[in-house]
């Protein structure tokens, strides 16, 4: 099994930049589609990005496109989440998980990690 941790969360203003990360550990010989969730208070969890097993092919929620930069290093069995330009309405808790590719959707795989906790001030 496989174990995820994100990182790099905090308190920013508005307009400023976070990088986040997500370590997996555990049975990680395989790579696995990645993407990133986000979960505002009283709201559903919600697709933020996804990234493919060798990173050749990304996708974007449109609320996040231009300002988002999903990567990953295989060699370190980690994922990345570059936030731009960031806006209060991006304040959530976001996770990583592994996904499959499902007709344009990406359901998750593993069970759900702590996640890291992104508060933007206007």
């Amino acid at each position: 099994q496989v174990q995820l941790v994100e990182s790099g969360g905090g308190l920013v203003q508005a307009g400023d930049s976070l990088r986040l990360s997500c370590a997996a550990s555990g049975r990680t010989d395989g790579y696995y589609n990645m993407a990133w969730y986000r979960q505002a208070p009283g709201k559903e969890r919600e697709f933020v990005a996804v990234i493919s097993q060798r990173g050749g092919y990304t996708y974007y929620a449109d609320s996040v496109k231009g300002r988002f930069t999903i990567s990953r290093d295989n060699a370190k069995n980690t994922v990345y989440l570059q936030m731009n330009s960031l806006k209060p309405e991006d304040t959530a808790i976001y996770y990583c998980n592994a996904v499959r590719f499902l007709g344009g959707t990406y359901p998750p795989l593993l069970d759900w990690g702590q996640g890291t906790q992104v508060t933007v001030s206007s």
